[in-house]
């Protein structure tokens, strides 16, 4: 292992010496303990939430990291909300906002969410939430930040 600036000749890849302190000790356990064990952050088992990222049903569209910046408590979030009859945004999805709710619903659906219109013998996800948006049936919200920090909320039926 010249390479590394030891002369250890006798030492191959192989040996595992040089790299013993990178190896983890597996530890024993049993299937209840696997069954009963929670992470700290309440998580159970290793799986992770899929829609873990999505609050609830609200889709983020702008500068998110800006907006959380500003005001970090539940309620200074609940302040900023702009009231739906003084919204200044336009009444229109751009693409963007229209590939992360296709994405966002696929994602549900390929879940085994409920899907909310006829299916027709499609099997393909990503295609039904496109008939999905055709017919104004996704339950998601997507929520615009403004420059201020404060935000707007629109529901996919409302956007054209």
């Amino acid at each position: 292992m010249e390479d590394y600036g030891d002369n250890d000749a006798g030492h191959e890849y192989g040996d595992g010496e040089e790299y013993g302190d990178n190896i983890m000790e597996e530890e024993n356990y049993d299937a209840e303990d696997m069954m009963d064990a929670e992470g700290q952050d309440g998580e159970t088992g290793g799986q992770e939430d899929p829609d873990q990222h999505t609050q609830g049903n609200i889709v983020t569209s702008g500068d998110a990291s800006g907006a959380a910046a500003r005001s970090t408590t539940v309620k200074g979030l609940k302040e900023k909300r702009i009231p739906n009859e003084k919204r200044t945004t336009t009444p229109y999805m751009t693409k963007y906002e229209r590939a992360r709710v296709l994405g966002t619903r696929a994602l549900q659906i390929s879940m085994n969410a409920p899907v909310l219109v006829d299916v027709e013998g499609e099997t393909d996800p990503l295609q039904i939430a496109i008939k999905e948006l055709r017919e104004k049936k996704i339950p998601l919200v997507v929520r615009r930040y403004l420059p201020d920090g404060w935000y707007e909320d629109w529901t996919c039926e409302e956007l054209l």
